[in-house]
């Protein structure tokens, strides 16, 4: 056990950025392993005793979350997906959790568009024949990228970013967003009032919505059938919202033209996926949100929520408070 309060980090590695707000704090900053198992967990918190999770990687289930009691009072997300975290569980136990939303949003909306524009252009096939031999300058003709119709689902702050880059490109761009108010989206995407009008008409989609029981499967075989013949799937919101299977099939007739996709239903990818080797999918190993900014302002809002939350401060960082649990108590 550490001498000092730990904030136990549930991945190999913290940026050092927010080690030492921590540390400066006076918190303990121990790390778990790379991508860790339930039972990682548990020996880490029974070493630990954290009274704060920053969750990176894993899964903080209520039996883990049992195991840190009475201790832990706040659970802080390295990032702003919340699947990996048992909500309820957290909520019935009196938790505090926070996530570094938008943190990264800037990041992930570039890697977005680097998929498309690679996609749009056939580059990924066209390296292929250059390394095969092959000199393809009057036999392959590529798209432009002015005038596609890109359909974005979730106009938060990624897709929303992602609309923004898109229009400076000359696409038109339409978005999804049933948890957003009514009435006009802000920048230049036209809003689209269900998820099957938005499908029938995107040459390009490109998903940016949270993984919740609403969205999980919620991009399968019938929805790809939507899709114009040919279209191109931009992926890097969470795992679990496509079928992998429907995906697969859509690519093998080709309904889907490609597929660029960061994120899967189980990570990391098994070697054996198919997704891995697919020669009209684009995968990336769920890093779209990891350059020097999008990491360390990740590292350092789940950081400096913990510090605010157990001294009794609301977290600086604006919508970070998912479950305000204890520090209702805290702040009273």
């Amino acid at each position: 056990m550490t001498a000092k309060p730990a904030v136990l980090v549930t991945a190999a590695f913290l940026a050092p950025e927010a080690v030492a707000i921590l540390q400066g704090a006076g918190f303990a900053v121990p790390c778990a392993t790379a991508y860790p198992s339930e039972a990682d967990l548990l020996a880490a918190i029974a070493e630990h005793k954290p009274v704060a999770i920053l969750h990176r990687q894993g899964i903080i289930n209520a039996a883990v979350i049992d195991a840190a009691a009475p201790g832990l009072r706040v659970i802080a997300r390295h990032g702003a997906g919340m699947d990996g975290i048992d909500l309820a569980a957290a909520e019935a136990r009196g938790l505090t959790v926070t996530r570094a939303a938008g943190a990264n949003s800037r990041s992930v909306a570039e890697h977005a568009m680097a998929l498309m524009l690679s996609m749009l252009k056939d580059l990924p096939e066209i390296q292929a024949g250059m390394r095969a031999g092959m000199w393809e300058k009057t036999s392959r003709m590529t798209r432009d990228v002015d005038g596609v119709l890109l359909g974005i689902v979730g106009h938060g702050a990624i897709g929303s970013k992602v609309a923004r880059m898109a229009a400076a490109f000359g696409m038109t761009v339409s978005a999804y967003d049933p948890l957003l108010p009514p009435g006009p989206l802000p920048g230049p995407a036209e809003r689209v009032e269900t998820l099957d009008a938005l499908l029938a008409r995107a040459e390009v989609l490109s998903l940016h919505c949270p993984l919740d029981a609403s969205t999980r499967g919620m991009i399968g075989a019938a929805q790809l059938a939507l899709l114009p013949k040919g279209a191109i799937l931009v992926h890097t919101a969470r795992g679990g919202i496509v079928e992998e299977a429907a995906l697969l099939a859509a690519l093998e007739s080709g309904q889907l033209a490609w597929a660029g996709i960061d994120v899967f239903a189980k990570e990391p990818l098994e070697e054996a996926s198919p997704l891995r080797n697919h020669p009209r999918v684009l995968p990336t190993p769920h890093l779209a949100a990891n350059t020097p900014r999008g990491a360390v302002g990740m590292s350092t809002g789940a950081a400096e929520s913990i510090v605010a939350v157990l001294a009794g401060r609301m977290p600086a960082l604006e919508g970070a408070i998912v479950v305000p649990g204890g520090f209702r108590l805290a702040a009273a």
